[in-house]
């Protein structure tokens, strides 16, 4: 998240909550999902929400649809507002079982992204195969995010596996990894099919995985929005963001909604317990 680019507000009312502006380290990131924007609606996105997204993901495969124009047009923009910019995981996972894994990874450097997400949600890949991206992607000058867990509906995630992974994609340098949810945020990772948390493998994960600051929920609902920010504070990495919902996300994580304006009278009772 880059700095508020306006100063009409005074920083309090900007951040009641305190929650991104006096806060050690780095402030939670937004990875906003883009499904085939039009130029102006996403000229208008990063107009209105550029100092509060971290990452857009052209998702699955719209990168292979959209106008060469355009689509050279949304990485420049991006990039202008120190966005990182990937095409989706999926499309990488389509090129590898087509045998144009080459062919991928040099047509999205030429075109000037800076992200790679390596997943394996639709296709399945070996240790040998994930490690090999995250090297090369890194090699050749992206930002390497990594996603565990599958997009078929109903399969378990199991925690064991995705601790080993997490440990071994973040040793070989990978930036953040992924926790699917897919855009629907239902039937996926830590969702049930109604969209409501896996309260067990969320408890599991928060045990035993390493680097939690490492870590991104992919959470498109407002209530597992909510709920992660409440269990994991107001820094939590979240994706999947519809783009409607990147400034929402942002109230939502400073107390400038009502599902999180606790927070104000939390930090407002502490400032007054100190005086």
């Amino acid at each position: 998240m880059r700095d508020d680019q306006s100063d009409c507000w005074h920083p309090a009312l900007q951040d009641p909550a305190g929650s991104r502006t006096d806060t050690a380290g780095d402030t939670g990131k937004t990875m906003v999902m883009d499904k085939g924007l039009g130029p102006c609606a996403y000229s208008d996105l990063l107009r209105m929400s550029a100092p509060y997204i971290d990452i857009i993901k052209l998702g699955f495969g719209t990168a292979a649809l959209t106008p060469d124009d355009i689509l050279l047009s949304k990485i420049r923009l991006a990039k202008n507002q120190g966005i990182l910019i990937m095409p989706g995981g999926t499309f990488l996972e389509t090129a590898l079982a087509s045998g144009l894994q080459n062919e991928f990874l040099a047509r999205i450097r030429q075109l000037g992204f800076n992200g790679l997400e390596v997943s394996d949600g639709s296709f399945p890949m070996s240790r040998e195969k994930r490690s090999e991206l995250i090297l090369r992607g890194q090699d050749m000058g992206f930002t390497v995010i990594t996603e565990y867990g599958k997009k078929l509906g109903g399969q378990p995630l199991a925690i064991e596996h995705f601790v080993e992974t997490t440990a071994a994609d973040l040793e070989l340098g990978a930036e953040l990894i992924i926790i699917e949810g897919r855009e629907s945020g239902s039937g996926a990772g830590v969702y049930n099919g109604d969209g409501s948390l896996k309260e067990q493998d969320f408890r599991s994960i928060l045990q035993f995985m390493p680097s939690p600051n490492r870590v991104m929920w992919e959470a498109p609902r407002k209530e597992q929005q909510v709920f992660l920010l409440q269990a994991l504070g107001p820094n939590v990495h979240l994706g999947n963001i519809s783009f409607q919902d990147a400034t929402a996300l942002e109230a939502l994580r400073r107390g400038l909604r009502g599902d999180t304006a606790c927070w104000v009278l939390e930090r407002t009772a502490g400032t007054a317990g100190k005086a």
